[in-house]
């Protein structure tokens, strides 16, 4: 503000201005609520007060081991308390934090360890054997530490791993100093995380984030999920998946309980559920359909409504109604890795309660608004990136502007200044903008079905789909045709003990949505998911072309 009165002597000092880091959070809840428990695993129960002192003993052995600014240091963990020890522990030292998706394979892990740089590497012995084929192909040679997880459940779908590290995480941890006085970053724009897209084709790239947009993320996240005082949330979702929605370090903000789980498992959500007094979960629609669909011999009783956070692909109505019944409140929410998880939340209004059945769906199916914490968010043509019209019809590409949209991808310039294009991100979904200003997605711009020249959206054949009874989970992508280039495929999962055939469902779909958007092949499978339940289209548009062949 030079040439005015407030330009004078009115500076930023420490006393006015510090940097914004989510690892205040933690240290704040530990210091006023220090008795609350804070980690609930198996028998374990940790309290703040522990848990800020294991996270500074873990920064302090990190910064013995070497560990610095700007260092990578790579984890490959569970749901479980050492997970979340990392995510404070290691940006502690001013290093960053690269959570690597358990589901990968060797060559995809030892790409991320390579292209991150990775220093350190803390992995679960579930993991151990993939792992140790990965460093094998690696060039980097980290300092490899095991975590040996002591509750690790006896009906576990999978055994543990050999020890592949030169140390045991207790052990490494065991001489750290709880005390230890943490590096706050030099500057918020400082590296916090490094996650990775799926890289569907290639070579993923790698999203950094820092700590301002996570901080702001701690906020945000509570006010999007109606947090009040001590949450007890389980960990459904994935803490490698964007940082969990950044929800590891939110949890703190308000001094809440997180509940792990290494597997998604109906009976051991409903017993956290239960007996925990859980109060949120985040997941993608197949968690919905495995609580819902659940034998009623896994399912518990609960008096609390639970807060349901899901993202990926709208709700049918079915699954809606379904989880209301059950005692879940669902808030639909929309964002990308390149976003820290959710940067939209579907802020449902009272006077929408009072609508019939398909109404109040079409309204819950929108994204929505943008989070408290992104400062813009439109749907723009790409091209000339002039707003569409806010008809809720226009097609248009989502874009987002703010301070939790990533720093950029590590070492791919090109990809980040295609991504950030003319100041704001591209997301590559496609949407509408509503006259209320809710946007709503159509379609990734490459699940666009392009048939005799009409562009048919695969969300909305799917919507259709999903109100079939018999339907548990549906995708549609294009199958390649002679005569009209493209048609729809629909890939369809049915529930337990339920049938249905390709005519009954292609006449279903007739009676909801015009003919030439209705699937000519249906396919019934169980459908390839991601470690985060989401569908792989990639994979089934590869199984569309041998369709009907």
């Amino acid at each position: 503000m030079k040439g005015t009165i407030y330009g004078k002597g009115l500076d930023r000092n420490e006393a006015n201005h510090q940097p914004l880091t989510p690892l205040k959070h933690l240290e704040r809840a530990a210091k006023v609520f220090p008795d609350h428990v804070a980690i609930i695993h198996g028998s374990l129960r940790r309290t703040y007060g522990d848990f800020y002192a294991r996270a500074r003993k873990l920064a302090s052995s990190l910064a013995k081991a070497g560990a610095k600014r700007g260092d990578t240091i790579a984890v490959l963990l569970s749901n479980t308390p050492a997970m979340l020890e990392a995510h404070h522990g290691v940006p502690m030292t001013g290093a960053v934090l690269l959570s690597i998706n358990t589901r990968l394979d060797a060559d995809v892990v030892a790409f991320q360890l390579d292209h991150g740089e990775a220093k350190i590497v803390i992995v679960d012995r579930e993991f151990s054997a993939v792992m140790k084929a990965a460093l094998k192909k690696a060039k980097v040679k980290p300092l490899v530490i095991d975590y040996d997880d002591p509750d690790y459940p006896d009906d576990a779908p999978a055994p543990k791993g050999k020890a592949i590290g030169s140390v045991e995480y207790e052990d490494f941890i065991a001489d750290g100093d709880p005390e230890f006085d943490w590096a706050m970053p030099e500057d918020e724009w400082d590296a916090i995380s490094l996650n990775y897209t799926s890289g569907t084709t290639g070579n993923p790239k790698g999203v950094v984030y820092h700590h301002r947009g996570a901080a702001l993320m701690g906020y945000a996240n509570v006010i999007a999920s109606g947090m009040g005082r001590h949450p007890v949330y389980l960990w459904t979702l994935p803490m490698f998946h964007c940082n969990g929605w950044c929800f590891p370090w939110t949890l703190a903000v308000q001094a809440g309980t997180h509940v792990c789980l290494r597997w998604v498992r109906a009976r051991a959500m409903y017993d956290a559920i239960a007996g925990h007094g859980v109060t949120h979960l985040c997941g993608a629609p197949i968690v919905m359909s495995l609580l819902i669909n659940a034998p009623d011999a896994e399912k518990r009783d609960f008096s609390q409504t639970v807060t349901f956070n899901t993202a990926a692909a709208p709700p049918p109505e079915s699954v809606l109604a379904g989880m209301a019944d059950a005692g879940f409140e669902v808030t639909h929410l929309y964002g990308l890795t390149e976003t820290y998880g959710p940067a939209v939340v579907n802020e449902w209004k009272t006077e929408w309660n009072e609508l019939d059945g398909p109404h109040r769906a079409a309204r819950k199916a929108r994204q929505g608004v943008r989070y408290a914490a992104l400062e813009d968010l439109t749907v723009m043509d790409p091209e000339t990136m002039e707003k569409v019209p806010a008809d809720g019809e226009t097609l248009g590409e989502v874009m987002f502007r703010g301070n939790i949209v990533m720093k950029g991808y590590l070492k791919n310039k090109k990809a980040s200044d295609e991504a950030f294009a003319g100041g704001w991100f591209h997301s590559g979904d496609l949407g509408v903008l509503h006259e209320d200003g809710y946007i709503q997605l159509k379609d990734r711009s490459k699940d666009v079905i392009i048939s005799g020249g009409e562009n048919i959206s695969s969300i909305e054949v799917e919507d259709a789909l999903y109100k079939h009874a018999a339907v548990q989970a549906a995708a549609v992508v294009a199958r390649p045709d002679e005569k009209w280039g493209e048609t729809p495929c629909a890939f369809v999962e049915l529930k337990p003990g339920q049938h249905a055939d390709e005519d009954e469902i292609i006449a279903h779909c007739r009676a909801l949505i015009a003919r030439y958007k209705c699937p000519k092949h249906v396919v019934f499978t169980d459908l390839p998911k991601t470690s985060t339940g989401k569908i792989q289209k990639f994979v089934l548009r590869e199984q569309a072309k041998g369709v009907g062949a």
